[in-house]
């Protein structure tokens, strides 16, 4: 009996130096991001992308309607569906229908992914924008530029409300629990809409944070990240507005990119053309991690979550004009930039 305490008083020993003697294990690191290709489309002006995880496709909207992407295959569509001045691609669940708003008709165009055929309309208003689809009540939300939010059935079609929020709005982002948030652009604030009740029911200050015009939602962390111009980004607790975190970023940033699987947010900043890489964490100490090199103009974009390839419709630019302006866009000079992670 002696004998045997005596070893198990040696083996927790031995186990109790052999704890302290070697290191913990070390966290996972983070991939490195870097350019990893060019794929060529054609000329035009551009603004929003989404992703259809269930077919395997990347939707671009374009100045004339919408382009589509094989990620997989590498194989463009360069004109899937007309359209004018369309803003976002918005792909509703099983991924067979694109709602995309249409800013010259003041529209949702209902489109087919398929084959790209329009088979419906859905009035939303001057200057619809962007649009976000939130799972916990089957709604989608359309937002203008000039204050209203159009709430859509979109099995229906139809619109079942409109919500008066004010100012100029921009991306939104849902919870699933019944809440879209939207970025109000020249409130400097973010409006949290109600689905349930068809309301306005919270709206967060964002000090320091002028014109936010990316957006994004971390479930895990229950965090919102908004990007502003001034090169800063701001990380709010999504259930009280409370701002957790603000962050240095690059200049003429518009999307917020969320990547679920790896827990990274990306920020691309067309004004110097660079793509933050955030590690959101549980908010509070969220921080960037990387700045990858990127080309001046890209600053929309959308993930893939299986692979984490990160695309990017950019362009190359002429001189800027004597009389101010934008720069013309060269010919031929339209692709989408990928950013892959490292392995």
């Amino acid at each position: 009996m002696h004998i045997r305490s005596s070893a198990c008083a040696a083996a927790l020993a031995f186990a109790a130096l052999t704890a302290t003697a070697l290191p913990a294990a070390a966290a996972p690191a983070e991939p490195t991001y870097a350019v990893s290709g060019r794929i060529a489309g054609p000329d035009g002006g551009w603004d929003y992308v989404s992703f259809d995880p269930a077919h395997r496709r990347l939707y671009v909207s374009r100045s004339d309607g919408l382009l589509a992407l094989d990620v997989d295959s590498g194989v463009v569509t360069p004109h899937l569906a007309d359209g004018k001045r369309t803003h976002e691609p918005l792909v509703l669940p099983g991924g067979d229908t694109v709602l995309l708003t249409n800013g010259a008709s003041g529209t949702a165009l209902v489109i087919n992914a398929a084959d790209g055929k329009q088979t419906g309309e859905i009035p939303t208003g001057t200057a619809p924008d962007a649009a976000g689809f939130e799972t916990g009540t089957g709604l989608a939300v359309v937002v203008s530029a000039v204050g209203v939010a159009t709430v859509i059935d979109p099995q229906a079609k139809t619109v079942v409300a409109s919500i008066q929020v004010g100012g100029k709005l921009e991306f939104v982002a849902g919870d699933g629990h019944g809440h879209i948030f939207v970025n109000v652009e020249s409130k400097n604030e973010i409006a949290v809409l109600d689905l349930k009740t068809k309301t306005v029911s919270a709206r967060y200050a964002l000090d320091g944070c002028d014109s936010p015009g990316g957006l994004a939602y971390d479930p895990k962390a229950g965090v919102l990240i908004a990007s502003c111009d001034g090169g800063v980004a701001k990380v709010i607790a999504a259930r009280t507005g409370k701002v957790l975190a603000t962050l240095a970023i690059g200049k003429g940033p518009d999307a917020v990119i969320f990547d679920p699987v790896r827990g990274l947010a990306f920020i691309p900043c067309g004004g110097d053309g660079v793509l933050d890489v955030i590690k959101v964490g549980d908010g509070a100490d969220a921080r960037i991690v990387q700045v990858v090199t990127t080309e001046r103009g890209a600053r929309t974009g959308m993930v893939d979550p299986k692979t984490g390839k990160i695309y990017l419709p950019a362009a190359s630019y002429g001189p800027p004009p004597a009389a101010g302006g934008r720069p013309a866009m060269l010919p031929g000079s339209f692709h989408l930039l990928v950013v892959s992670p490292s392995a």
